[in-house]
Parts: structure tokens; sequence; C-alpha cells
């Protein structure tokens, strides 16, 4: 029997390696610019075509290589950060595993121009598909700049399967958003198709969350601040008035790495309980610096899930600091009188001697006086109650057409303000009046886009939205959405728009809070597929302007909701599955007695 095991050659393992540790565009430029960073740059500049496709070019000042560094960076396994295993455990640098690079040049062609600081002349290198093409003399400026071009070019399984422009450009941004903020020391330029994106001074903490998130961030932000024998905390977390129920801005940083940790974010959640309504979200930006000897990076490829020694303690340590900061905070609004120009008001005193010397004031009063006798432009009117029955018969059948309530034959009741109780041929019936309200405008909403029409109403005063990079780079993409929802937009120039209309049914409220929760729902949904998409955006609609839990409702008020609901033909769940509504049969209930 012949040997079947055989080692792969080395284009294929690298490629096989590549499936985890480049998954997109945006994954290139995180690995290129934490090795930047681990280069001791400070001024990297990304540059980016057609949202990674044809080119993702890294430009840094940092240390540079010499050719053979060069040629070795691009070799499996080859790093400069560890030199052996008790390394793994006080890791101070952004990579370590020697894949990143090797994984670029598998999948893609890159060119890598460098010279080490001090040096006179540098070295040109190309690679394509793990293969070594050229290296040259070239006369580069110190560091380095990573052209990398074609992304996939040879794995068109892969490139097939990329996403539309914008929502790998949104990927991009995310990437970028969570190197710079961790790295306020260093310069960082964002370029798309040419375009200044972003260009970030050197500056604070405080400073380069306002840069990226908007000016209006920074007076939502309460500083963190605690010191302990195992970890010092520090950073922001957003002060009660900024939590929103979707696309929340909420970093953990761990020294110097970006990581997800579901257990700590249960801590912050923990300190903002019973201060925010359910469902809210804290804006939180919190940076751990421990010993490296109490983590483990080395658990997946991207280094963005990490294993604390000692969790528990951390997490109390989070859920102090963070309360701590509410505390000490003016989060709570407080009423400031101003005192300098007020009319002074005597001090109430109850004493006899004080009541005999006030005098009520004096009314005069024309007892004759009747304004429907009153001769002037409108006629006299007789028979009051007569019209008014008249008006209440024509109300009653415009609101209730028999056509659409067949089975209603008894009176509908509200309980506890939150649920409908009426009986139906079928049996007796009891209806979530929120989610009815949402499914019957979410109908409306979805309709509205599908037909490419809607209803705005003109605001007296335009409101003004702030939005994220990443949220502004997907407003492109849903301008028809936004505008067959029925907001009237304007671009105000840079991430700046003004609302000059909102749909016509939407009650008084906040028109900047609605359309930050649309673009956040399309975020939440990827921003590609367009029909899913149109989804969520009318369901999210539909639920901020629904009748909420808790409204008391007329009798008409019911009536109407019924006849709407049961016009549907779906009226049983809401769009996205919940009941709507529950009947016991006359058989169950004469069971129940």
């Amino acid at each position: 029997m012949s040997d079947i095991i055989h080692l792969l050659p080395d284009h294929i393992a690298n490629q096989i390696a590549a499936g985890e540790v480049i998954q997109r565009p945006a994954s290139v430029v995180k690995e290129l610019m934490e090795n930047a960073i681990d280069a001791e740059a400070e001024n990297i500049t990304v540059n980016i075509k057609e949202a990674g496709r044809t080119l993702i070019q890294v430009m840094d000042d940092g240390k540079g290589m010499t050719e053979t560094d060069a040629r070795m960076a691009f070799e499996r396994h080859a790093t400069s950060k560890i030199a052996s295993v008790e390394d793994l455990f006080s890791l101070h640098t952004m990579g370590f595993r020697g894949e990143a690079l090797a994984s670029v040049a598998a999948v893609a062609q890159v060119e890598l121009q460098t010279r080490p600081k001090g040096s006179d002349v540098g070295v040109r290198l190309s690679v394509s598909g793990s293969t070594l093409d050229s290296v040259m003399p070239d006369a580069c400026r110190e560091g380095s700049i990573f052209s990398v071009k074609n992304l996939f070019y040879n794995v068109p399984a892969r490139r097939k399967f990329l996403k539309a422009n914008d929502t790998e450009f949104r990927h991009i941004l995310t990437e970028f958003e969570r190197v710079a903020l961790v790295h306020p020391d260093v310069a960082f330029t964002l370029r798309h198709n040419d375009a200044v994106i972003f260009d970030l001074p050197i500056g604070g903490l405080r400073q380069r969350i306002a840069d990226i998130f908007g000016k209006n961030m920074n007076q939502k932000l309460l500083p963190v601040e605690v010191d302990t024998s195992l970890v010092n905390i520090t950073g922001f977390t957003g002060n009660i008035g900024s939590v929103k129920k979707r696309g929340s801005l909420q970093y953990f940083f761990v020294n110097g790495r970006y990581m997800r940790h579901p257990y700590f974010h249960k801590a912050v959640m923990h300190a903002y309980e019973q201060m925010i309504p359910a469902g809210e979200m804290p804006d939180y930006f919190i940076y751990f610096d421990l010993d490296p000897a109490t983590i483990d990076v080395n658990i997946h490829p991207t280094k963005t899930e990490i294993k604390f020694e000692n969790e528990r303690p951390v997490w109390q340590i989070i859920a102090s600091a963070v309360r701590e900061a509410l505390a000490k905070s003016n989060s709570v609004p407080s009423i400031d009188f101003e005192v300098a120009g007020i009319v002074d008001i005597p001090v109430y005193d109850p004493s006899p001697e004080n009541r005999a010397k006030i005098r009520p004031p004096e009314i005069e009063i024309n007892k004759n006086y009747n304004p429907f006798r009153e001769t002037g432009v409108h006629p006299p009117v007789d028979n009051w109650n007569v019209l008014y029955e008249k008006f209440e018969n024509d109300r009653s059948d415009a609101l209730l057409p028999d056509a659409l309530l067949p089975e209603i034959s008894y009176p509908c009741f509200q309980y506890r303000n939150r649920y409908i109780i009426t009986s139906l041929k079928s049996g007796l019936v009891i209806i979530d009046q929120h989610r009815a309200h949402t499914r019957i405008l979410y109908e409306k909403y979805i309709g509205n886009i599908n037909r490419r029409c809607a209803v705005s109403q003109k605001l007296l005063f335009p409101e003004i939205v702030e939005f994220t990079m990443a949220e502004s780079s997907l407003l492109s993409s849903l301008a028809d959405e936004i505008k067959f929802l029925g907001f009237d937009l304007a671009h105000m120039g840079g991430n700046s728009y003004a609302i000059h209309g909102v749909p016509a049914e939407v009650p008084g409220g906040n028109p900047v809070a609605l359309v930050k929760d649309l673009v956040a729902a399309a975020i939440e949904n990827g921003g590609s597929e367009i029909e899913k998409r149109s989804e969520k955006m009318a369901l999210s609609l539909a639920r901020a302007t629904a009748i909420p839990s808790g409204k008391t409702m007329t009798t008409e008020e019911m009536e109407t909701l019924l006849a709407s609901l049961f016009a549907i033909e779906a009226n049983g769940i809401t769009p996205d599955g919940l009941p709507v509504l529950t009947i016991l049969s006359d058989e169950e209930l004469a069971k129940r007695f």
C-alpha cells in the first residue's frame, strides 16, 4: 500500500492560514496598521481604493527594515516580536504570531518599499501569491510603505463573496477607528478614492474620541479612572442622557489592544442598572492596563478574544469605577434658579393678623353676558343636541366600516393600558396594543418603500443630526429608503445633515433619534441586502412610533386600531415573529369553568 499522507505546498498552506487571518479588506488594514504601531511610527497614512478591492496602502515613518528583514517578513511564523515561549506571557506588541504578512501575500499582490532610519538607500520588494517576484534597491523614504493590490485575485470564490463597497469600507472604518482610539499619540490619515476621510492629529484621548465621532461627543463623556494593584482602568463612559437603543459606541481596550468581552460589558450595564430604561445602551471607551502575564491573547488569530486570569475581581472594579463616574457627574439634570432681577414674592404668613390685611382682587362680572346670544358673523345655533348626535353618527361610520371588522360583535376594553380585549366569532381575543400598532405601521412603511412613495410632514425648524463616519459612509446607499419612509434630509457638509421633514403619521418626538435609529438598524443588518435592510428600517421606525404600552386609549382609538389590524393578512405576529394576539375559544373557556 502506497503512502497517502503528504505535506502541502507552502502556497496552499499559506492560503489556508490566510482564511483565518485575512477575512476581508478590513483585516489587511488592521494587520498593516498594527505592524506600523509596533514599528514605533508617529505618522500613519492609509490609502484605500474601491473599499480595498483594488488597493490598500499603509505608509508609516517607523523603524523600517533591511533587505534581509523585508524578505523574512513574508515567511510564515517569522516575527521580531517574540523569541521564546516566555515572551508570550509578557507581550507588549500588537502582533506576535508572524502570520499576517505571509497570509496577505498568499492572497494578493504586495509591494513593500522600506528603508531603515539612518540608511542611505532602501529596498523595493514584490510578492504575488506567496511567490517572490523581485527585489531591488529603492530611494524611498524612511519607514515602510505596504501596497496590497487586487486582494483575493487568486481566490475568486473569496473575492466573489465580498460585500458591497459601502459595507466593506464600513468594516475598514471600524478597524481604523479601533487602532486610532488606542493610540492618540500617533497621527493618522485615512483616504478613500483620494478623498480624505480622517485626518487625526496627535492629541489627548478625549480629543481623539471627539475627532472620530464628532464634537458633540465631548460633552457626553464622563471620565472613568481607578488604580488598583490588580488593574489600572481609565477612559470614559456616556452620561445618562446619551443612552440609546442601538448604535452605541462600546469599546474595551487592554494593554493597547481592542477586545470584545461580553462579561465585562455586563459590569458596565450593572453600573447603569435602574438609571436608564430597559433596552437602552450607553457609550463607553474603557482602557485596561495590567500585567501581561495575567491575560492570554493567544486564543484567536484576530486577537480580539482575551482570557483574564482574574475576571471576577476585574468585573467588580469596572462596575465600581463606572458607578463612581456617574455619581460624581451631573448626569441627573438639576434645576438652576436664576435669582438676579426676579420679583420679590413675600413669604406666606397664615396668621389672622396677616390674613386681615390681604384683600382679594375685585373682579367685575357682567351677569347679562352670554356669548351664544351675541350677534356677529356666525348666526346663533339652536338644537345643539341634534347637531352633535349627527356628528357622532357620521364619525362612527367613518371610523369603523363593517367590511373591515366583520367578526367584532362586542365592545372592546383596555386592560392595564397594554392589552385590548374584545370578542370575535372564534372566541375571546386579547391583543397587545403596541405590537398590533407596530404591525400596522410596518406594513405601511414597507409598502411606501416598495411603491416608492411617502408623505412627509415639514418641520417648522430643521433639526441637525450628526453621524459618525461609519454611519455617514452608509447614508448614500440608504437615501431611497429614508426618503420613502417619509424623512427629508439635506446634506450640510461633513457628517452633518438637516432634517426638514418627518413621516406624516409620526407624533411629536425626537426626529434626530428616529433617523439615528434607522441608520443603526441598517448597520446592524450589514447594509448589503437591500430587501432585508428595508425591512429592518421599516420595523425600527414602526417600533419607535407605535402606540406604547401604558398609554390609555379611547374606545374610538381601540376600534380604529382593530379595524386596521384585521385588514392585514398576517396580523397574528409582528415582523420579527412576536405574537400580536391570542384567542381563547369558547370550548377552552368552558373547560376553565
